[in-house]
């Protein structure tokens, strides 16, 4: 597929020395979903800015459909929406006349037909006439994903969506999104929710500290860098890990009744056979074993803490 975002050695720096981004490169494909996660601070949102034309980058180039943001960037610009971490609408503008207004921005004639069609897409119809003032804050987050929307963008970036937003709306939101991709948008989004990314994207990028650790399929990542645990249930409370088993990596909870044991499941050998046959022959009887794959979340957290140590 057809490459829509194309960012190559992107960099930025700001006049007090702070490197937000250092050679970021990345191509993203038409119709996909992708999630950047990273610490605050680690440059997300500045990519972000950069792409959509807040932030001049300090070197490097961005094309978005094959326009530079910066030679071409009212097509480049045509072609995005934006929905902002921050809330900012006009307090006493109704819903529909803002969504209209922001068609209008970017030149597209008037079409009610479609504008009636996001607003009710995120559940804003029933709200069309009230003040933006009115409305709860996760309405009010709707309302900006209804201006993204207004223009008919080809690529969609989503910065911290569905924060404060409650478990029932945040759904419902992403449900939009799903829809949209099927319509063939390109979505990038930032999340703390990282089990949304692990649900809805298609790849993950890793950014800490202005640089682009990796991106990965969602699945490839988590089978690359998610450990599993073998959990191991005995019929009778272990005092400690057996002294023969110290050296098996084993750890023990807290009520004596399990034992854990980490493993990488790609690995030609993952030693359960062998650790079971020896907990046999130390007496130990075991009532039944169950395994748990890593959560993106302990995935992103372990590819943080190593760049921390590696700096270090």
């Amino acid at each position: 597929m057809a490459a829509i975002i194309e960012i190559d050695n992107l960099s930025k720096q700001y006049d007090g020395g702070t490197k937000a981004l250092d050679g970021v490169s990345l191509s993203i494909d038409e119709g996909e979903i992708i999630a950047l996660l990273g610490p605050n601070g680690a440059g997300k949102t500045t990519l972000i800015s950069v792409i959509c034309g807040l932030v001049t980058p300090t070197g490097g180039t961005v094309r978005v459909g094959g326009h530079d943001i910066r030679k071409d960037w009212r097509a480049a610009r045509r072609l995005i929406g934006l929905v902002p971490q921050e809330i900012a609408l006009e307090p006493f503008e109704k819903v529909m006349n803002c969504v209209r207004f922001t068609r209008g921005l970017y030149g597209m004639p008037r079409d009610d037909a479609y504008i009636e069609r996001i607003l009710k897409a995120l559940a804003l119809w029933d709200k069309r006439d009230a003040a933006t003032r009115e409305l709860s804050g996760g309405m009010k987050r709707r309302v900006l994903i209804a201006k993204a929307l207004a223009h008919q963008p080809k690529v969609l970036f989503l910065d911290e969506p569905t924060a404060g937003v409650d478990v029932a709306l945040r759904r419902e939101m992403w449900q939009v999104v799903g829809e949209l991709r099927r319509e063939g948008v390109t979505i990038i989004l930032t999340t703390h929710y990282l089990e949304e990314a692990e649900e809805m994207a298609d790849r993950v990028g890793v950014i800490n500290k202005g640089n682009l650790l990796l991106v990965r399929p969602t699945a490839e990542l988590m089978g690359e860098f998610g450990a599993k645990t073998l959990t191991i249930e005995l019929d009778d409370p272990l005092p400690a890990v057996p002294e023969a088993l110290a050296d098996r990596g084993l750890s023990l909870s807290d009520d004596g009744h399990c034992l854990h044991y980490e493993y990488d499941a790609k690995a030609d050998r993952t030693g359960i056979a062998r650790l079971l046959g020896d907990l046999s022959a130390q007496g130990v009887s075991v009532r039944d074993v169950s395994t748990r794959q890593s959560n993106l979340e302990e995935v992103f957290l372990s590819l943080v803490d190593g760049t921390k140590e590696s700096a270090a």
